[in-house]
């Protein structure tokens, strides 16, 4: 039984918009090793994170489930004290240990701030703490001033944090191979989260002044909710020209250039080892980055296509399909469970609690004649600079944001695909709207939202009972 089953290796990305991958055709980063894996595999051009916040998103991928229902609001470092997944909950990760998989975790955790991978179905972790205790030991006077803004590493490429994970991985995947039964290696690089600190060739790899500015980068905020304008003032940016951001954003690029070579050592590697023809491999992100984008950093208080939109590409054995670009909408991280599962012919303990459908029926050439859903939802409830409750609903054409406490956002994505224009008083009361709403809310009611069973926020919802800001 074992050898019948492939081999499954998980590699993410942290931080990183769909739009920053060279196949994704948009923005000039270089990604070539990536480029490469999406013309061996099938390619969601729109893949989308249900949580755009790290440690939710990555409890959602284990579990299943979206964050919400176990409690997970927001990162458990955050200034407020909140829930985690523990390990007696679910996680698929479980089912491949029972079913004879040998594991490794490298990299990104936060899952739980007291349990670490081992305790969740991984028989071995190699940390961040790991890196930062080698690179200090190696480099003790190095030290970073510029804060989240990043800088120039002077560590050189080979020691850096990309690198020197892709060599744990490679090590790593040497001694899963040669085990002889099935294996899972997830590699979760902490790259591009900011600060981004590309190294040595990358760190001059693009031209501030070559750098285009993001579409969304006229942003005015005009008839918008007024958390997004404050979040400049909150990091200190409100007299933030693009001259300022585009060495900003040259790092960003430079650092995803970096990370791809490392995920590119990694895949020779797989070659290397005859492992590829067993081995399924699926990459994708927690959630993307503003950078710039719309005068705003990091991620918080919005759910623009910026941060929810990500990219996933999955390659099966043998590259049985290849050079597939599926356009989809599907969850990077809710769809992974049943995804995997399927794949893999094995069930979760309670397959019925998973929120997500297998992407199965997608990867194949003919995954346009599929009935599929017509429309995403995403979730945002706060972090560092306090609450604030999102819920989102995305068709091909429209984005409908829920934001109970200010003003909602309605933008038209095929006129307007930056989302500027906030159309919300143009569209109050219209078919449009009152669509949007009734399918948000029936999504959230079935995933087990408390926010839309709430009989004071269900209004605004159902009863039209929300109020317009007129400007």
């Amino acid at each position: 039984m074992k050898a019948e089953l492939p081999n499954v290796l998980l590699i993410t990305a942290d931080q990183l918009r769909y739009d920053c991958v060279g196949y994704s055709g948009k923005y000039p980063v270089r990604t070539p090793n990536l480029d490469l894996l999406a013309s061996q595999s099938v390619a969601f051009s729109h893949a989308y994170s249900n949580i755009p916040v790290c440690g939710p998103a990555r409890q959602s991928l284990l579990n299943g489930r979206r964050s919400e229902m176990f409690g997970a609001l927001w990162n458990y470092n955050g200034a407020l004290p909140v829930a985690s997944l523990q390990p007696d909950a679910y996680a698929w990760t479980k089912t491949l240990a029972n079913s004879g998989y040998m594991s490794a975790f490298l990299g990104k955790w936060g899952v739980n701030p007291v349990f670490d991978p081992t305790a969740f179905g991984y028989q071995t972790y190699v940390s961040e703490s790991d890196y930062r205790n080698y690179r200090k030991n190696l480099y003790p006077e190095v030290s970073y001033t510029n804060g989240f803004f990043g800088e120039v590493n002077p560590i050189p490429v080979e020691d850096a944090q990309t690198h020197w994970f892709a060599k744990q991985a490679i090590e790593t995947l040497e001694r899963l191979q040669s085990g002889g039964g099935p294996w899972h290696l997830a590699l979760h690089f902490p790259e591009p989260h900011l600060p981004c600190r590309p190294s040595g060739r990358f760190a001059m790899m693009y031209d501030p002044a070559a750098i285009p500015q993001w579409d969304g980068f006229s942003e005015t905020f005009a008839g918008k909710p007024y958390i997004q304008q404050q979040q400049l003032y909150s990091w200190g940016i409100e007299q933030f020209t693009w001259e300022d951001w585009a060495p900003i954003a040259a790092r960003y690029y430079g650092i995803i250039s970096q990370m791809d070579e490392a995920i590119g050592r990694v895949l020779t590697a797989l070659d290397k080892l005859d492992a590829a023809k067993n081995t399924i491999v699926i990459f994708t992100a927690d959630h993307g980055d503003m950078c710039g984008s719309h005068r705003m950093m990091d991620k918080h208080y919005i759910l623009y296509d910026d941060v929810v939109r990500v990219p996933l590409i999955i390659r099966l054995p043998d590259r049985r399909q290849e050079g597939i670009v599926c356009s989809r909408f599907v969850y990077n991280f809710l769809d992974f469970a049943p995804t995997l599962l399927e794949l893999l012919g094995l069930e979760a303990d309670d397959p019925g609690n998973l929120q997500g459908t297998s992407l199965v029926p997608l990867l194949s050439e003919h995954q346009g004649t599929i009935p599929w859903r017509d429309f995403i939802v995403s979730t945002y409830n706060g972090q560092q600079f306090g609450l604030y409750t999102q819920r989102m609903i995305r068709t091909e054409q429209w984005k409908y944001v829920w934001n109970p406490t200010d003003t909602d956002e309605l933008y038209d994505l095929l006129a307007d695909p930056a989302e500027l224009a906030n159309r919300i008083t143009e569209s109050d009361g219209s078919g449009i709207l009152t669509e949007l709403r009734r399918k948000l809310y029936e999504q959230l009611t079935k995933d087990g939202d408390a926010l839309a069973g709430n009989e004071w926020t269900r209004r605004q919802l159902l009863g039209g009972s929300k109020l317009v800001r007129r400007t």
